[in-house]
């Protein structure tokens, strides 16, 4: 696996002496690499502004023959390397970097088959433009190379890349032929006494090699790799190789300069293809780097898929790491050092990956605790929960003063000072409630010294969970008891609703009473009365809550019900003329099994009200106050036993559902203008 990040960028605002730069492109590092580059011109200024003391000639065929035979195998090898690499990730910008050197190595291979009195007893024009030529070549391949190939013209060089090779190969061929066969062609025969040019063609590679490394030194800003620090390098020592072959001084030290200027540039990248695979431990990935970035994507994208498979095989524990990361070194073409790496890696997101899952769990469950979820409910989902994360975990709840785990059971006096206890692979934490022992919770030993904690954290918020769920059980059995339903939960889930004040609301108000009540209580016993009351509640009540209604008072007979408040309802009058119609068929049939009892009368109407908790500090009560209020109260005043009247407001309410008869306008009591009322007798 490359130890550089492909898409490593400087991140803005990160702590640090300064901004991020990548290697070779610190100051320090730039200058002593701009120095290195410079010298060998300055070098070649130097022979050339004083050739007749210090450019001397030195020939030695044999030196320069066995010289440019070992650089240009370096540099097919590393050409072949390249090439290989490029087929492996169909990469088009490897492709046409092996092309750089295997051109550069095969022409170089060509000047050193043509030394004079080696293979050939004289120089032609073979042995002198052979090497220029690759070069000028090779120039039109690196800068092929250094541009940022979008998909399409990367899918064209790869389509092309058998005739590119091929190309390569008869244009060598040809060369090697028309070079080494004497008197075939000009280019076997003697050059000029200096030597012979490519007539300042040479311009143009320069400037060729001079855009590829600039354009790839940018690549290398936004990815820094060491390989492409080399690739940078050596085109321009290549560059430089080339103006210094200009100067047509063969044999001296001018001519010897270029020669040394090709072999550093190829050396160069071997060494440092040489350092990368030593620390990778391989060749696989050795040239990913300088891949175009599609490749580099498609490279992370299996190296990624190698790590979950690997983080897999780790939360799994089926094999031991070392197979499992041979395996994937096969599957994904990794070297021993990629794989190591993805080992160490894969076991640190494995256990960030479990740590995280567990953490999550814990807030899962903290969320289910919430109001109304039954105690069986919240255990069956908060153990499915915790089972995700923590694997095989088992609860289980005091029966009879003892726990029962499996096989074995567990008294409040087993666990030390209320901590664990450990056996046969697992921890056992109790569950308290008020202090007290209520169950018992079983968690497998975990591997790292995160998960004790993180077992005991599970066990504290089961006990919490445990707690709440019964606290929240016994405090809305009291709740309901003593008020609507919907202001139980309101109060449960969000005390500050108990705050005195209030809103205005649009609402629906019922009132109901039983007509007749004060002279049925003058001739019955006082047991009866509470009998008949109970009675008439216990068959309003539920039709009042089942329409979405909140009851908020009992005033003896009476009864005053709330819609639209708390809980909010698009049909807040239709719901409560449903209530007193039902209201009224369940109180018919109480009278037809008890001849004698009093009847309903229900009034009801539509209007703002203001809603919220009236009274004090000390002692308040959930109301609504207001005009709307009072005149369901009058409404319900005129009713006539068994019917429900309503007014104005809730009539434009319900619409043309509603079946009435008007009672017409109605002076009632406090109101300055009458108001107008109807009958109720059914909703189509």
């Amino acid at each position: 696996m490359p130890t550089n990040d492909p898409t490593a960028t400087p991140i803005a605002g990160s702590a640090g002496p300064g901004p991020y730069l990548p290697p070779a492109t610190q100051p320090v590092r730039a200058v002593v690499w701009v120095i290195h580059l410079a010298l060998p011109l300055l070098g070649l200024w130097l022979l050339l502004a004083h050739h007749d003391r210090i450019n001397v000639k030195w020939q030695h065929n044999p030196s320069h023959f066995w010289l440019i035979i070992a650089v240009a195998g370096i540099n097919m090898i590393l050409g072949a390397m390249i090439s290989q690499a490029s087929a492996r990730r169909s990469d088009a910008r490897l492709l046409l970097v092996s092309l750089v050197f295997l051109s550069s190595a095969g022409f170089f291979l060509l000047h050193g088959l043509t030394t004079p009195k080696m293979i050939l007893p004289g120089p032609n024009y073979g042995f002198d433009l052979s090497q220029p030529v690759g070069l000028f070549v090779a120039s039109g391949f690196a800068f092929a190379s250094a541009l940022p190939l979008g998909d399409r013209a990367a899918a064209v060089v790869l389509r092309s890349q058998a005739w590119l090779r091929g190309g390569l190969v008869l244009l060598l061929v040809a060369w090697g032929v028309l070079s080494l066969i004497p008197g075939l062609t000009p280019l076997s025969s003697k050059p000029p006494e200096q030597g012979a040019g490519l007539g300042g063609a040479e311009l143009l590679g320069l400037v060729l090699y001079g855009a590829a490394a600039m354009l790839l030194f940018r690549l290398h800003r936004r990815r820094p790799a060491a390989m492409l620090i080399s690739l940078i390098t050596a085109y321009a020592l290549l560059a430089e190789a080339m103006l210094a072959g200009m100067y047509h001084r063969n044999w001296h030290l001018s001519w010897w300069l270029w020669h040394l200027l090709l072999t550093f540039a190829f050396v160069f990248v071997a060494y440092g293809a040489h350092i990368q695979s030593r620390r990778e431990g391989g060749t696989a990935g050795l040239f990913d780097s300088v891949a175009l970035a599609a490749t580099v994507r498609r490279v992370r994208a299996d190296y990624e898929r190698a790590l979950e498979e690997l983080v897999g095989h780790l939360r799994r524990r089926a094999d031991s790491r070392v197979p499992v990361a041979t395996r994937l070194a096969g599957k994904f073409g990794l070297t021993e050092a990629q794989a190591a790496v993805l080992d160490r890696a894969g076991e640190a997101l494995a256990n960030e990956r479990e740590l995280s899952e567990r953490l999550a769990a814990l807030v899962d469950l903290g969320n289910r605790a919430r109001v109304g979820l039954p105690e069986d409910e919240l255990l069956v989902q908060s153990l499915d929960r915790a089972r995700q994360a923590y694997g095989d975990v088992r609860i289980a709840l005091v029966s009879d003063g003892r726990v029962a785990l499996g096989s074995a059971e567990y008294r409040e006096a087993d666990f030390p000072a209320g901590g664990p206890i450990r056996a046969n692979g697992s921890v056992i934490h109790p569950l308290t409630v008020k202090g007290r022992l209520a169950g018992a919770l079983r968690v497998p030993v975990g591997r790292t010294s995160q998960d004790d904690a993180l077992a005991a954290a599970l066990a504290g918020q089961m006990s919490i969970s445990l707690e709440n769920v019964r606290l929240y059980r016994e405090l809305e059995t009291l709740f309901r008891q003593y008020m609507s339903p919907d202001v139980a939960k309101s109060l449960l889930a969000d005390p500050r609703t108990a705050e005195l004040g209030g809103e205005l609301v649009e609402l629906t108000a019922l009132f109901a009473d039983l007509k007749g009540f004060t002279t049925f209580s003058e001739r019955v016993a006082p047991g009866e009365i509470v009998e008949m009351l109970n009675r008439y509640h216990t068959a309003a009540v539920p039709i009042i809550l089942g329409n979405g209604g909140t009851i908020v008072q009992f005033v003896g007979d009476a009864l005053l019900a709330l819609f639209n408040a708390p809980a909010r309802q698009a049909d807040h009058a239709e719901a409560a003329a449903r209530a007193g119609l039902a209201m009224q068929e369940a109180a018919a049939e109480i009278v037809a099994e008890a001849p004698g009892y009093p009847r309903f009368r229900i009034g009801i109407n539509t209007g703002p009200a203001l809603v919220g908790n009236i009274g004090s500090p000390q002692l308040r009560g959930f109301n609504a106050m207001g005009d709307c209020v009072n005149v369901a109260a009058r409404l319900e005043g005129i009713a006539e036993p068994g019917t429900v009247v309503i007014g104005q407001n809730t009539l434009d309410r319900i619409g043309p559902h509603a079946r009435v008869r008007s009672l017409g306008e109605l002076s009632l009591k406090g109101k300055e203008k009458p108001v107008h009322a109807y009958v109720l007798s059914g909703l189509s």
